[in-house]
């Protein structure tokens, strides 16, 4: 399995962004999937995450009711919306495939992670 995020890049504050993580291979729509944040000397901090069935969607609460996670499971991608962009939601975002159908909160619970995408939100 690999997974490929994209779409990150600079904007202002108050601007959005759509983030895209393609993966490979036929199993994409039996798992759930998440998005994850880092920044420099921080550990990586849960986002946002959704069931297999798009059914479930768990987000972090300082991105609630701002970014949006979804997924397209006949083109195998995972997005992230992202709305009202703050400078302190700048960081590397990572997408991760659950170990199982269920989004989950934990990173313990992904097995397969992307490279990151680089989102830089200036002031």
């Amino acid at each position: 399995v690999q997974l490929q995020a994209s779409g990150g890049g600079t904007v202002q504050a108050g601007g959005s962004l759509r983030l895209s993580c393609a993966a490979s291979g036929r199993t994409f729509s039996s798992y759930g999937m998440g998005w994850f944040r880092q920044t420099p000397g921080k550990e990586r901090e849960f986002v946002a995450a959704i069931s297999w069935n798009k059914e479930r969607t768990n987000y972090d609460d300082s991105v609630k009711g701002r970014f949006t996670i979804s997924r397209d499971n006949a083109k195998n991608t995972l997005y992230l919306q992202m709305n009202s962009l703050k400078p302190e939601d700048t960081a590397v975002y990572y997408c991760a495939r659950s170990r199982n159908a269920l989004p989950s909160v934990i990173s313990g619970a992904y097995d397969y992670w992307g490279q990151g995408t680089l989102v830089t939100v200036s002031s």
